[in-house]
């Protein structure tokens, strides 16, 4: 049984390699300065009040992650959510996603938004599935893969 665990500024080298590995997964190329700037700046944005993370391990290996961050009041962001292929479909997305609406909830939170390239579909229909609702698309013009996103949100 993999446990969702809150994550610490130790974690962030295996949250690296996790989403490299699914960025090799899909073929995007991927620079973990350029891609993922906030996981070098982990306390920044990952710590309360501000924001949290967590992790899924298999042993020493970060199998699963999510961060949330809270933007203003009244809305935090969700960040990050990757899994290894094999874990999808199985609950541990459902459950990390969780893990960031029983924070909003206690830090007082109302509404989370959040940010998904369109390709990643599985991601989408979970995302959708537990009440988030499709608002808009944006492209990310100097990103290195030529980005297109799907926002979602949802009162927590």
């Amino acid at each position: 049984m993999l446990t969702v665990r809150p994550a610490a500024h130790s974690d962030a080298p295996g949250v690296v390699d996790l989403i490299g590995r699914v960025y090799l997964e899909y073929g995007f190329v991927y620079v973990p300065e350029v891609e993922v700037p906030d996981l070098f700046r982990f306390d920044q944005h990952y710590t309360p009040p501000r924001g949290a993370f967590f992790v899924v391990r298999e042993g020493a290996v970060v199998v699963g992650s999510v961060g949330v961050e809270r933007l203003d009041r009244t809305t935090a962001e969700l960040h990050r959510l990757y899994l290894d292929a094999r874990l999808r479909g199985r609950g541990t997305g459902r459950a990390l996603v969780e893990a960031t609406l029983a924070w909003c909830r206690a830090e007082k939170i109302p509404r989370m938004i959040l940010w998904s390239d369109t390709r990643f579909d599985q991601a989408h229909r979970l995302y959708e599935r537990m009440g988030f609702r499709r608002m808009g698309e944006r492209v990310l013009p100097d990103d290195l893969n030529q980005t297109r996103e799907y926002g979602f949100e949802r009162p927590v």
